[in-house]
């Protein structure tokens, strides 16, 4: 009986279900009018039946199409309002992205949505494995309050990832200025919070709001286990929360020692079965770019994430990150950076670093001094030494800030990929 109710008033849809109809009787008809009269009628009257017969198939087709078209328009207002005239070139694009490349990328905080906005305009095969080991700001006030996981970083990599019109993005990344219990709040952490309350289940939350904002590719978490990101210093001591790792002076006043290592508790949090999969499946694993120690190692550290990793054939890309970050890189170099991942995981982690080589303007180096960051040396050579191929060139984009350029790199991950494709590796 539900068929039924495409023939209900109002449905605007009717009216081109009966044309369509009307122009598969045409065709029909003139079909057989031209095969089974043509021994009949042909020798008399050849060419009137000839024409006739030739008009009614090509007004049948032309009624076909209209049908169709109108039919199509109907479902297209109601599913995407405001975007029919942009149909074609909406399923030309999704058919293109669908073929593209399947690459996972782990990591959190800003730098990985950054690189998502531009992976997202190559392939739709997209996962994002996110740390949830966030407890600052926004995110950690919910999990404190709620119980629940940080949404944040998900939150950021949904947006990045969105294929919604830009009013909802802008809605998920608004954050109240003002209001008590509102105040510092986005109102995407909130949402998610809300769903995961709502339907029990934080995994649920997250896909429910990949379908609001259309997003391209997928977004999970590294576990589903509430994790605390501990750091063991130098000098013996321990900083435990993620927010609390990167400063430098205590709540006494005294300096921090530097971060020696990084672990979790607990420390047999599992990893989620779709991180799982989408690294099996990949083309490339791309870890980062991102905070050192705080959004790129907090997912690696949970069980079956480097496993899993090591036992992939895809290409395996670490990002550099351009500056160091005061707390966590002081006076890094590159092979600093990826001597940290090895020492944490496996030798065989990293296939390939990609370091930017490019001159970062003097104006903007000296408004990083004021942040004690500086630009990461490319010592490329010693990367090579530690058996890690390397892809250098110029991979920022520096207008009021120093950042990925995310369309350069997301090519040349995209070049990488069919390099080692090609060679059988």
């Amino acid at each position: 009986m539900r068929w039924f109710k495409w023939l209900y008033p109002g449905m605007r849809i009717k009216r081109w279900i009966f044309l369509f109809t009307l122009g598969i009787s045409a065709v029909m008809f003139s079909a057989g009018f031209l095969w089974f009269g043509y021994e009949r009628y042909f020798a008399t009257h050849k060419a009137n039946y000839l024409v006739f017969g030739t008009l009614l198939f090509m007004a049948g087709i032309i009624m076909m199409t209209i049908g169709i078209r109108k039919m199509v328009k109907s479902f297209v207002t109601v599913f995407l309002p405001r975007r029919e005239k942009d149909l074609v070139d909406i399923i030309f694009r999704q058919r293109q992205l669908s073929k593209g490349p399947k690459i996972a990328v782990i990591g959190g905080g800003t730098g990985l949505s950054v690189l998502l906005h531009g992976l997202k305009e190559v392939t739709s095969n997209i996962t994002a494995i996110v740390t949830v080991a966030d407890d600052g700001g926004s995110s950690g006030r919910l999990r404190t309050e709620f119980d629940v996981l940080p949404p944040g970083d998900i939150r950021n990599c949904l947006v990045a990832l969105a294929d919604a019109e830009g009013l909802m993005r802008e809605l998920f990344q608004y954050r109240f200025t003002e209001g008590e219990g509102l105040k510092g709040h986005s109102f995407g952490n909130l949402f998610i919070t809300a769903l995961s309350k709502i339907t029990g289940d934080f995994d649920k939350a997250i896909k429910e709001s990949s379908k609001v904002l259309a997003i391209r590719g997928s977004v999970v978490p590294s576990t589903l286990n509430k994790v605390t990101l501990v750091a063991k210093r130098a000098d013996g001591s321990e900083t435990s929360g993620e927010s609390t790792i990167p400063l430098t002076t205590s709540p006494s006043g005294a300096k921090v020692s530097p971060i020696k290592r990084v672990s979790l508790r607990p420390d047999n949090a599992k990893a989620t079965p779709e991180a799982l999969l989408a690294i099996k499946e990949a083309d490339a694993i791309v870890l980062g770019p991102g905070s050192l120690y705080t959004s790129i190692l907090p997912n690696l550290l949970v069980d079956g994430i480097v496993e899993a990793i090591l036992r992939s054939r895809a290409v395996k890309i670490y990002i550099c990150n351009v500056m160091t970050q005061h707390g966590e890189t002081d006076g890094f170099k590159a092979s600093d950076h990826l001597d940290v991942l090895i020492r944490h995981t496996h030798h065989a982690l990293v296939d390939y670093a990609m370091i930017n080589s490019a001159n970062i303007p003097g104006r903007l180096q000296e408004k990083y001094k004021s942040e004690m960051a500086y630009p990461v040396e490319p010592d490329t050579k010693k990367i090579r030494e530690m058996g890690v191929g390397v892809v250098e060139g110029d991979m920022i984009t520096a207008d009021d800030y120093v950042r990925h350029n995310a369309d350069k790199i997301s090519k040349r991950i995209l070049d990488l990929i069919y390099e080692v494709r090609g060679t059988g590796v």
